[in-house]
Parts: C-alpha cells; sequence; structure tokens
C-alpha cells in the first residue's frame, strides 16, 4: 500500500517511524460531465485572471485572500517551517477507554505501517501496551493542512488511526428528535423487540453495494446496444393507522422470510410481551395492594371449610362400609 504520509508516533519519550496508509477504499462508480448534444468530455479550463490565459498546474500556488480582498501566497515552504510539534509527528496526548469516543467524531481511517527495522521493537511495544490496557491512544497531527485529532487502536497485529473531528465540529442534536409528545405503550415496544429479534443478527461480510451492482447491469446492457434493465415496480406505500398492527405485519414477514412458521411468529410476538406485563403489575396501587390479602385469606378460609367437611362426610361413610 502506497504511503500518504511520513513521520513518527511521539510516545513520550519513545519515537517510532511510521509510514500512514489509507486503511480504506471506495468502490463507487464514477461518471464523466458530458455535452448531452454530442456526447463531448466537459472539462475545466484553469485561467489567470490577470493574464487572461489558461495555466498548468506546475504554474498554481496557494494563497490566503485577506479581509481587504488581497491574495498572500502561501508556500508549501512556509507550511513545512511551521512552529508545530505535529508538523511531522503524531504526539500521543492521552489514553482513554474506548467508549469515551463518541462514533459521530469519527472521520477517516489509516494503518500506521512500521517504517524500517529500527522501528519493529517500540512500534510492538506500543501495539501490546494498547492491547493490555483496553484502552485506546488520543493523538494530534497535522495533514493536509491542518492540525487534526487522531485516535489509536489495535486492528490485528497493527495498529490503526481514526481520524477524529474536534469537539467543536460536532453539531448538537437539539431540534432533530420530534417536539411533539408522543406516548409508546408496552405493548408496541413488546412487538418492537419481537421484530428485532426476530431480525437478529447479520454477517458485516454478506452484506454488499446493490446500487453499484445495478448501476454495472446499466452500464453492461448500454454498451451490448441492449435496453437497460427496468427497474420493478415500487411496492405500494400507505399511511401506517395502526403502528400495531403495522409491527405485528413487519414481525410476521420477517419470520417468513426466515422460513419460520406464522405460529412461531405469534409465539415471539406473545412471549415478551407476558415478561413485561407481569413486571407491569407489580408496582399496583396501595388499594389493590391491601385487597390482595383479603382474597388470599377468604380462600384460605373456604379451603379449610371444604377440608373439614370432606373429614366429616369421611367418617360417616367409613362404618356402612364395614357392615357392608
Amino acid at each position: 500500500m502506497r504511503s500518504i504520509w511520513n513521520g513518527a508516533i511521539s510516545f513520550g519519550l519513545v519515537s517510532i517511524p511510521i509510514k500512514l496508509v489509507n486503511a480504506t477504499e471506495s468502490h463507487s462508480i464514477s461518471f464523466r460531465q458530458i455535452h448531452t448534444e454530442d456526447g463531448g468530455r466537459i472539462r475545466y479550463r484553469k485561467f489567470c485572471e490577470l493574464e487572461d490565459r489558461e495555466v498548468t498546474q506546475a504554474e498554481i500556488g496557494k494563497g490566503y485572500e485577506d479581509a481587504d480582498g488581497s491574495i498572500v501566497p502561501i508556500t508549501d515552504e512556509d507550511l513545512s517551517r511551521l512552529p508545530l510539534p505535529t508538523a511531522k509527528t503524531i504526539e500521543i496526548v492521552a489514553f482513554v477507554p474506548a467508549d469515551r469516543i463518541d462514533p459521530l467524531q469519527m472521520d477517516a481511517a489509516y494503518y500506521l505501517a512500521a517504517s524500517g527495522a529500527p522501528a519493529a521493537k517500540p512500534y510492538t511495544l506500543l501495539r501490546e501496551a494498547l492491547k493490555r490496557s483496553n484502552r485506546v491512544a488520543i493523538a494530534k497531527y497535522a495533514l493536509r493542512g491542518r492540525e487534526r485529532l487522531g485516535m489509536l487502536r489495535v486492528v490485528g497485529d497493527a495498529i490503526a488511526m481514526h481520524g477524529l473531528l474536534w469537539p467543536d465540529e460536532v453539531r448538537s442534536p437539539e431540534g432533530v428528535a420530534p417536539d411533539a409528545g408522543v406516548t409508546v405503550r408496552d405493548k408496541e415496544l413488546d412487538l418492537a423487540d419481537a421484530l428485532m429479534d426476530t431480525l437478529g443478527e447479520v454477517d458485516l461480510d454478506d452484506l454488499h453495494d446493490e446500487y453499484r451492482e445495478a448501476v454495472e447491469e446499466v452500464i453492461a446492457a448500454k454498451v451490448a446496444g441492449h435496453a437497460p434493465p427496468e427497474a420493478p415496480e415500487p411496492a405500494a406505500g400507505g399511511k401506517v393507522l395502526d403502528l400495531m398492527a403495522a409491527l405485528e405485519n413487519s414481525v410476521r414477514a420477517a419470520q417468513e422470510s426466515r422460513g419460520e412458521t406464522a405460529g412461531a411468529t405469534a409465539a415471539a410476538a406473545k412471549k415478551t410481551p407476558a415478561k413485561k406485563t407481569a413486571a407491569a403489575k407489580k408496582p399496583a396501587s396501595k388499594s389493590a395492594a391491601k385487597k390482595t390479602p383479603a382474597k388470599t385469606t377468604a380462600k384460605s378460609t373456604a379451603k379449610k371449610a371444604t377440608t373439614k367437611k370432606t373429614a366429616a362426610s369421611a367418617k360417616k361413610t367409613a362404618p356402612r362400609k364395614r357392615s357392608a
């Protein structure tokens, strides 16, 4: 894998030479812009507005536009001399439990490859220390013109780094959730639980990009001069008027798709509610709690009276049996 950045991990006084390589790759299909009338490629040309001529990539540099509109040229040499310890170093600043990192902060992922034989020992030391502590390392580094935050963790026998957004780059979810008061009944939650249990887990390796496959089919058909495949008719949608019925139907459909019977569906849906309903009866009112002992006493008294009557009748009938 081609490295995109060379530097070192700063681990206290230990320096580990590393190479940064991309841990992910995109399989999305790219399209070109064309002129719809004749199919000609649409290209972007870069012009200098002062000379009014096209310029090559070698003639293009960076510049910062000041408040008054003037441009301040910034060279790669200027950026390489930034007074930052992270310019060429991934500086570890802390070690924290992995659950302290909000997934919303996760960005691009990289592998950190040991650079040369001298890096093998300290690289392995950091990897094993992360494993044994069950923690991740929080680090700062500079890449593509800005300082960034990163999280180092162990993946197999390698150390991976996830770029992290700065905390102030993550927006608050305020105003996203429904603002109207909504009450969810226990039975609805029970059916939702049953649906989740029915769908179960999935091996992520079994999932694939069906959209990309469909686009490839369209392209292959057009290359072969055939009509592209037609999309199936979308399922008739409607307003969900009865949430309970929709959940029950969802559980049934999920069970059937897995080859399970409708009876198993009903059992799965009833199993969870029964437990939760029993639990729901526990925090009953005080008046109900008082009534319960009275009922129990009444039943106990009736049981004793019945037992006495049975014993008395048994005594009367016994002599008759012996005379017979």
